[in-house]
């Protein structure tokens, strides 16, 4: 392997007397995910036949190769495999930055054999940890409490001065717990319990009507640092405008119909660290429309309007497609985790999950508000609870 393309070894497991690893790389334009094995834990071996490889997709990096339970949300030891154990291989793409994953089995008495699941896509078109500014991640189990953690990079998009000034760049996201979805078609993913420690002031707003154009404001919460979950219900499905089935990508998508753009059923959601008179916001909405199975719904992320900043920044609209089934309930929730710059959203209990990076000028501090919203036709109701957020206790430095 040429050692300009060796990159960030997985946490090792131990079966039948070997250890394994997998070392992310490429040959040429092919993606590659290389198993090492050792008998010592010292001296590593290249097997003669990788994990894993797809082409075209450039560079792998910061791969992930990890267990996990088909039923319940009890996390693994990275040994586990059999019958009622699937397999998850992340990797990261340098040409894209962002992360995709497949979900399938593992059979290490075959050759130590990766096989992707009936389903799935392979390479840029994959599923997603996070569809937004969220990379270089990496997963642990936690033996203390039977859980698989997920910590992610979520990098900065204001300009490399900007980092110079402050002196510093780049984050870890909020910590998540990562388990297989009931359907086995994904994984979910959530904020780790102990979060919760830092909630204070909390503030609820119970079957809320939203009207068309409505905005209302969450007060007596601290909103440039909130923990706010929301409940969504949708009395009526019928004037969800018709999903185009070339609409394949979700973040062209919301640059189309930001949140502005009325439709039906929605955009509705939340307008975080808004300035009072809305000069900046970033909102995270959803919308729903009518597919040929049946409704579609899309997580959006739009910074476009989160500073009056107009150089130096980069403002994208991230979006990710939700995998839901609104004809059963006619609800949707969205829990987001707001920290100045940072704009965390989990949708429908974590199917979909978007990191975005803002840098307001005017809504900072005790001049940041957060609003409920709703741009649709159709009328909703919301079941809002918001807590502001303390600093953790210990701190760096």
């Amino acid at each position: 392997m040429n050692k300009t393309a060796f990159r960030d070894p997985t946490t090792a497991w131990k079966i039948g007397g070997h250890w394994r690893m997998v070392v992310a790389s490429r040959r040429k334009q092919r993606g590659m995910a290389y198993l090492y094995r050792s008998r010592d834990f010292r001296k590593w071996i290249k097997a003669k036949h990788p994990l894993h490889s797809v082409p075209n997709t450039g560079m792998f990096e910061c791969a992930d190769f990890f267990p996990v339970s088909l039923s319940g949300d009890t996390g693994l030891d990275n040994s586990a495999f059999g019958p009622n154990v699937k397999h998850v291989l992340k990797v990261s793409l340098d040409l894209t930055r962002y992360e995709y994953y497949t979900i399938g089995s593992y059979f290490p008495e075959a050759r130590d054999k990766y096989l992707v699941g009936k389903g799935f896509v392979d390479g840029w078109n994959g599923l997603r940890f996070d569809y937004g500014n969220f990379y270089a991640s990496k997963t642990f189990f936690d033996p203390s409490k039977n859980r698989r953690i997920l910590w992610g990079w979520t990098n900065e998009s204001d300009a490399a001065q900007d980092d110079a000034q402050k002196g510093w760049a780049g984050l870890q996201a909020i910590p998540r717990k990562v388990w297989l979805d009931p359907s086995g078609k994904q994984l979910l993913q959530w904020p780790i319990e102990e979060i919760e420690t830092l909630r204070g002031q909390n503030v609820q707003l119970s079957n809320q009507e939203l009207k068309s154009g409505e905005h209302i404001e969450v007060k007596g919460i601290t909103a440039a640092q909130v923990d706010v979950d929301i409940t969504f219900s949708i009395p009526n499905l019928d004037k969800a405008e018709p999903f185009d089935p070339s609409w394949t990508n979700a973040q062209d998508l919301c640059g189309l119909k930001g949140s502005t753009v009325q439709g039906g059923v929605g955009p509705f959601g939340l307008l975080t660290l808004a300035s009072e008179k809305l000069e900046e916001y970033t909102p995270v909405f959803f919308r729903v429309f009518t597919g040929l199975y049946k409704h579609v719904v899309l997580l959006c992320s739009d910074s476009g309007s989160s500073s009056l900043r107009k150089e130096g920044l980069y403002k994208p609209s991230f979006a990710g497609f939700v995998d839901v089934d609104l004809d059963d309930t006619y609800k949707i929730s969205l829990r987001t985790l707001i920290d100045h710059s940072v704009v965390e959203s989990f949708g429908a209990g974590g199917k979909t999950c978007i990191t975005s990076r803002v840098y307001p000028l005017v809504a900072v501090f005790d001049d940041a508000h957060l609003f409920v919203f709703n741009n649709g036709t159709e009328t909703i109701t919301a079941d809002v609870e918001a807590w502001s957020m303390a600093k953790p206790d210990k701190m760096n430095n």
